[in-house]
């Protein structure tokens, strides 16, 4: 499947007219050296050790042992990465594709190591609580392509709910219909996208890490939800701990082997 890059778009009434059209935007909002850090606050939020903080590592089996597959829940306890997520481009941009002022949702670094799994077809809505609409960006740290596992969308398909399986993702005869766009992003780079958008990523068949953080907006007008959704989200996972499931997402998407 080959790559496509797509045009970059500045943060502007273009780019907010294209995710209107299609449930999705690249653009290039990053000041060169906060672009330049990802990489080094990434490796600093990884670092952290299980257990000595309210942070949320999750780990999944591969051929080279136990890796990090995502880290959540990080944005209190890390001032650079709090400051670029909660104010400035991200949060402008954020309120531009919104139509209105924007909060930061929830967080999350998926670090898909060499080996790492990928996510089966599906739309963020059914996983996100307490409100219909988000936007989510995809911040790449690393050169993100079809090898390690980049983003496919699936454009002017972010309208309504599609119908789902099981786990929550989009079901089989459905994903056979769509037109799936795989979107390069390079290091520095962000990839927007409608909470209803359907997306998914293969697994990161490459020898290098496929990084990228993933910040999830709301409208502020309908509350500061952030601290809610964690605490949710912490109870269903332990709900799904008592039934012999290890999970990573509030649906089904991940397809990697996840270790407890």
């Amino acid at each position: 499947m080959a790559t496509v890059r797509p045009q970059v778009l500045a943060p502007g009434d273009e780019a907010v007219a294209h995710f209107a059209r299609t449930g999705w935007v690249l653009t290039e909002p990053l000041a060169a050296d906060v672009a330049d850090r990802l990489s080094d606050w990434v490796d600093e939020v990884s670092a952290w050790p299980d257990g000595e903080g309210d942070w949320l590592h999750h780990r999944e089996a591969t051929e080279a042992g136990a890796v990090l597959c995502r880290t959540e829940n990080f944005v209190p306890f890390h001032t650079e990465l709090r400051d670029l997520l909660t104010s400035g481009a991200l949060l402008d941009l954020a309120s531009a594709l919104l139509g209105e002022p924007a909060v930061l949702y929830k967080e999350k670094v998926n670090h898909k190591a060499p080996g790492g799994g990928g996510f089966a077809p599906h739309q963020d809505a059914p996983a996100y609580r307490f409100v219909d609409v988000h936007v989510s960006c995809m911040i790449a740290v690393d050169d993100a392509v079809v090898e390690n596992g980049c983003l496919e969308v699936v454009s002017g398909a972010h309208h309504d709910l599609l119908p789902t399986d099981d786990t929550g993702c989009v079901r089989p005869d459905v994903v056979a219909t769509l037109d799936w766009q795989p979107v390069a992003v390079r290091a520095g780079q962000v990839l927007w996208f409608h909470s209803r958008t359907p997306h998914r990523s293969g697994a990161n068949r490459s020898d290098r890490p496929r990084r990228a953080l993933y910040p999830t907006y709301n409208a502020a007008a309908e509350g500061d939800l952030r601290q809610a959704y964690y605490r949710q989200k912490q109870a269903e996972f332990a709900a799904g701990a008592a039934d012999g499931r290890v999970p990573i997402s509030l649906i089904g998407d991940f397809q990697g082997t996840v270790l407890s």
